[in-house]
């Protein structure tokens, strides 16, 4: 051998241990397979010719020989899917030697793989095994395209190659089986925490349940809970309406939420994702794979909303569906059946919650209103006329019946006219006790002697804490006469800014409280009163036009006492009958001149006036005969004059006593007491004290 020889063969040895030198260093800290070969290739390729370089390891538990292969620049080459007996792999790992072929050519054991190797260009190759101390592994394979690349110099170099890289695929292997074991232990960690989490949701809920009686507040709490459980991104309940033709979404917790979604939206049961599984009973699964559905309107705002699935699983009480458990998800991680029938467990004890919660707010509820209704009819039965019945034969007041009969029967708005004292509560009645609601509540409201301020409350109602002095909730007139009739007297002095809300209640038959967003519904029938022409204020702009015109359906007139002056004597002797009774005195006969007296007064407060006329006669009557003071009368007619005799007070008082009576005690308002003696409510109230002049009864 020549010194230049011996000298490159030295060469070319050192070059060959420095490069598994340094194979042997990046092994050590890599435990990706394909890292491997890349790293094979770029080390190798200055030091053994080959243009094919492989790794195949055999998986024993599914009889599968997992191969990689790349080029002599580590670029990934996709071999064929083969079983492991057609592999050369296969032969090295039952035979544990090494596997030289000088040519493929002529090679007839693995013809699969020899294809594909002939295909690359490839025309020898050498094959070795990947054996550890503790196991066999698989193969090396470099492959070259001349023919009998690989001396028996270079095997033996490749052998020390493929020792190297068995004891980092081992290494690889069991830092995989490692990690997979802590994955595994994590995943059953993981389940074992969720079935905890599971288990203490259904607690809680089931606490919940027991002590939260508040619906709204109980199904928020919930569904937050839900929420954070099953790892979504909103949960809601859906209750059905009153008419039982749309879900509301009753409680929410979406934190995410554009606003698309919130409480109180409404959902039509019929042709909805929604009310499909409400109607059915059954749970119901929307994923981001599924179909669009029909529902449009569904689809496109969960699409805005950026929800890619949701679940809707009844709430089942006593075999009926009381309202739906809803779930959303932004991102595309699907609901299991697991999950939904996990869910199915928590339904049920929130749909007892709804049940229980229901059943105990019905009970508040009517608690509530007989409370209400007592107050009022004590309130009632206190300020009671005590009109028994119509008094009267007059063609005026026949006609007035006549129109009574008529629309009785109707659910129709009734606008009563006339003037004060007249008996428009008395056709109010008569027309409700002729109605199918007679059963139900007649509620009455004067608009002109409550504060403008306070009026709002009166008719719709307030929640606790709504303005200063709101300490409990309140029920209002319209809510009160629920099936019945609500009778507006005074109706005029409803200020500008409350008729579009009561316009609402007789168009749309629905309202809120004030303080609160939840709308309510009344079937009550109005009848409303006024002794102002409606249409004048309307020309004023005084008086909403379409208010006017939703009022003015059927208006019947009342006559004053002084154009049916027939019914006069009949009233008197009702009046006197009542009060004698009511006084325990007995009164058998009225005098001719004060039956005639009485019959030609005018009666500016009308039937009013006649009656505390009659009151005070019968107070003043000493035997059996009605003594009526006519002197009183003939100061009251138009034409008379103060008596010189009174002092300055004692005329004052007996005018403010006089207006006060004209007006029924009604001392604020435009057809008060006060704006018709030209003075502040205050200052007339004060003069009222200073006079000593009071409501009777009071």
């Amino acid at each position: 051998m020549s010194s230049a020889f011996q000298a490159a063969f030295e060469t070319a040895t050192v070059d060959r241990y420095q490069a598994l030198f340094r194979v042997s260093q990046t092994l050590i800290s890599n435990r990706c397979p394909e890292e491997l070969l890349k790293v094979l290739a770029r080390e190798l390729r200055e030091v053994v010719n080959f243009y094919y370089l492989g790794i195949g390891v055999y998986d024993e538990a599914t009889h599968e020989v997992r191969l990689k292969t790349f080029d002599e620049s580590g670029a990934p080459i996709h071999p064929p899917k083969l079983a492991p007996e057609e592999t050369m792999t296969w032969w090295v790992y039952q035979r544990q030697q090494p596997l030289v072929i000088p040519s493929v050519d002529g090679e007839t054991r693995f013809p699969t793989a020899v294809g594909f190797l002939e295909k690359l260009g490839i025309r020898s190759i050498c094959t070795l095994p990947l054996t550890t101390m503790h196991r066999r592994l698989g193969a090396l394979a470099v492959g070259s395209k001349a023919l009998d690349a690989y001396s028996e110099d270079e095997i033996r170099f490749l052998s020390l190659v493929a020792n190297q890289v068995g004891l980092a695929i081992d290494d690889a292997l069991n830092f995989k089986a490692s990690a997979n074991a802590q994955d595994e232990l994590k995943r059953k960690q993981a389940e074992l925490q969720r079935e905890r989490d599971r288990l203490q949701l259904l607690l809680d809920v089931t606490n919940q349940v027991i002590s939260n009686l508040e619906l709204r507040d109980l199904l928020r709490a919930i569904s937050a809970s839900i929420r954070r459980v099953m790892e979504c991104d909103g949960a809601g309940v859906l209750l059905p309406d009153c008419e039982g033709r749309q879900l509301q979404v009753y409680a929410l917790d979406f934190p995410e939420s554009k606003g698309l979604i919130s409480e109180e939206k409404l959902i039509p049961i019929e042709n909805s994702v929604p009310g499909t599984a409400f109607q059915t009973g059954r749970p119901l699964v929307k994923n981001h794979s599924d179909p669009p559905e029909e529902d449009c309107e569904a689809a496109d705002v969960a699409a805005r909303e950026g929800i890619k699935c949701c679940c809707f699983i009844p709430l089942l009480s006593r075999n009926r569906s009381v309202g739906l458990l809803a779930l959303a998800r932004l991102g595309k991680t699907i609901f299991t059946e697991d999950e939904v029938g996990f869910l199915t467990q928590v339904a049920s004890q929130v749909a007892i919650a709804v049940e229980n919660a229901r059943a105990f707010h019905q009970i508040a509820v009517l608690k509530d209103q007989l409370a209400q209704e007592k107050l009022y009819l004590e309130d009632e039965i206190r300020s009671e006329l005590n009109f028994e019945e119509i008094i009267g034969e007059s063609p005026a007041l026949r006609r007035v019946l006549g129109q009574v009969e008529t629309v009785a029967p109707t659910d129709s708005t009734v606008l009563i006219y006339g003037e004060t004292g007249t008996g428009k509560e008395l056709i109010a009645r008569a027309i409700h006790n002729l109605s199918a609601r007679r059963s139900n509540a007649f509620v009455k409201l004067n608009c002109a002697a409550i504060p403008t301020g306070l009026l709002e409350s009166e008719l719709f109602g307030h929640e606790r804490g709504a303005f200063t002095g709101a300490v409990a909730q309140r029920v209002g007139r319209f809510e009160l006469a629920h099936r019945g009739t609500i009778f507006l007297d005074e109706i005029g002095e409803i200020p500008l800014e409350l008729q579009p809300k009561l316009l609402r209640v007789l168009q749309e038959r629905e309202f809120e409280r004030l303080g609160s967003t939840r709308t309510l519904h009344s079937d009550a029938r109005l009848i409303a009163a006024t002794n102002r022409n409606l249409a004048a204020l309307v020309e004023e702009q005084k008086f909403r036009a379409d208010l006017f015109y939703r009022l003015n359906v059927f208006p019947v007139h009342i006559p004053p006492l002084r154009e049916r002056p027939e019914d006069v004597p009949s009233l008197v002797r009702h009046f006197a009958q009542q009060f004698s009774r009511k006084m325990n005195k007995t009164i058998r006969t009225i005098p001719a001149e004060t039956m005639n007296a009485l019959t030609r007064y005018h009666w500016p407060g009308n039937v009013r006036e006649l009656q505390n006329v009659i009151e005070r006669a019968v107070i003043l009557s000493k035997g059996p005969a009605l003594n009526v003071a006519l002197a009183d009368l003939k100061r009251r007619a138009p034409d008379a004059r103060p008596e010189t005799k009174d002092t300055l007070e004692e005329a004052e008082r007996k005018h403010i006593q006089a207006v006060l009576e004209e007006t029924n005690w009604v001392v604020g308002g435009m057809n008060g007491a006060a704006a018709r003696l030209g003075l502040n409510r205050s200052t007339l109230q004060f003069r009222m004290r200073k006079l000593g002049l009071t409501r009777p009864g009071r």
